[in-house]
């Protein structure tokens, strides 16, 4: 899951927390149900009951905590919706043919440069198109006729359709403008107080990680890792703690892209440069423009990669040690930006196990205290103003970790003696020592 509703802290503690999402939604934590009616599904299309397969398919689909897919069979056939983010995806399907569509926007008038745009989407993409409906929608389709739309074809046809469809319509609004925003009623929008406080957040951490990346005591010019370390730290930790949607996804998710790219020749300051025009933009963006962002969504189909805790291990071997120097020589911001990197790192690229996932997110608990204080969670797990350690609520929480998943993962067994805490710096580098170490093996 991406959210977290019941966590932490001791019986006289846990109250019900604020009902906040977290992170990016992945589809791989799902029921085992919902793997038996894949496997029905399949069985079902390879006997030529086409309707009964998709039938199944949907079954696997649906996220009963994001009530994200809805369907029925009539005579004809089966119609069917779900949603991904901001788009709300219909279809239906008959003996013969299965179609899909999402409405993007309307527009007004078709504009040369626009069409230009959708037109050079569809070469990008690999089973859906662009397309203007007669009332002039841009609207994403698919269609196959039923004999060659496996579960394996319509999985990967319609997460191309709806993560499309769900990318494109803000920013196409935000480029273009003189666009109606379609089929957006089941979008809910944040609570005030909750919106406020995530821009505060978002402003607040651009413009320290700015003045630290453009004026600190470390020279941006001879040490670019250590200021690439604290600028994407940043990156990562808007993405999962604001969560996102429209322009500043895209934002971050352009930085992580062109940060990484090896198709450019640009050298490690030049990126580090860009990065920061770009966090710059960000930075001058109002409130109003953020709050158009900031809205509950339903999700289908998450886009991050699956992975086992073994990537998480070597994530760890390979960065955590780059720390050392920083904190030895007193460039204590970038030392204590680079366990915060490798774990935003790990959220924004990966689906990775549901313990690891917890174990980051309390991390974020521990180390943004005043965040988590300002939209309503209890227990503190570390002062805001001192930034002096809980130890026993730490540690507690790390037991309610253990105890939530002790049935799937029954060698979970944290070396919480191991752990310091001194200060954050010392806290985050063996805490992450600590999951490195974990047994993940599954019981099932």
């Amino acid at each position: 899951m991406s959210f977290f509703e019941r966590w932490f802290g001791s019986k006289d503690l846990e109250n019900v927390q604020p009902d906040i999402r977290f992170g990016r939604y992945s589809d791989s934590y799902k029921a085992t149900s919902c793997y038996d009616a894949w496997d029905a599904a399949l069985a079902d299309f390879e006997d030529g009951r086409y309707l009964a397969s998709y039938e199944q398919f949907l079954t696997f689909l649906r996220d009963e905590a994001e009530d994200n897919v809805h369907w029925e069979t009539t005579g004809q056939g089966l119609s069917f919706e779900f949603f991904q983010g901001s788009k709300r995806i219909v279809g239906w399907a008959t003996r013969y043919r299965l179609r899909a569509e999402a409405r993007v926007a309307r527009i007004s008038e078709p504009r040369p440069e626009l069409l230009r745009r959708l037109v050079e989407q569809n070469y990008s993409l690999k089973f859906s198109r662009y397309a203007l409906d007669p009332d002039q929608h841009i609207t994403v389709v698919f269609d196959t006729e039923t004999v060659d739309a496996s579960p394996y074809k319509l999985y990967y046809a319609l997460k191309e359709l709806a993560t499309q469809a769900d990318k494109q319509d803000d920013l196409l609004l935000e480029e273009f403008g003189q666009m109606e925003p379609v089929d957006s009623t089941h979008l809910v929008p944040l609570p005030p107080d909750e919106t406020h406080c995530k821009h505060q957040f978002i402003q607040q951490q651009i413009r320290d990680t700015l003045a630290e990346a453009e004026n600190g005591a470390l020279d941006r010019n001879e040490y670019p890792g250590g200021i690439a370390y604290l600028l994407l730290d940043l990156v990562y930790k808007i993405d999962y703690l604001t969560k996102p949607e429209g322009f500043t996804m895209e934002t971050l998710e352009r930085i992580h892209r062109h940060f990484f790219s090896k198709e450019n020749a640009l050298t490690a300051q030049q990126k580090n440069q860009l990065l920061i025009n770009d966090l710059r933009a960000l930075l001058e963006r109002s409130e109003s423009e953020y709050s158009r962002e900031m809205y509950r969504v339903q999700t289908t189909f998450g886009i991050t990669a699956p992975v086992t805790h073994d990537r998480i291990v070597n994530l760890i071997d390979s960065e955590l040690h780059q720390m050392d120097w920083y904190r030895d020589n007193g460039y204590f911001k970038i030392a204590a930006a680079i366990p915060s990197y490798l774990i935003g790192y790990a959220l924004f690229n990966y689906a990775i196990p549901q313990p690891d996932r917890d174990f980051f997110h309390l991390f974020f608990r521990v180390t943004e205290p005043a965040y988590f204080r300002d939209l309503g969670f209890q227990p503190d797990y570390c002062d805001p103003t001192t930034l002096q350690l809980h130890s026993k609520n730490i540690r507690r929480a790390i037991d309610q970790i253990v105890r939530k998943h002790r049935d799937r993962y029954s060698n979970l067994r944290p070396a919480v003696t191991a752990l310091s805490f001194d200060n954050v710096i010392a806290f985050s580098a063996s805490y992450l020592l600590m999951i490195r170490d974990l047994d993940l093996t599954r019981m099932d």
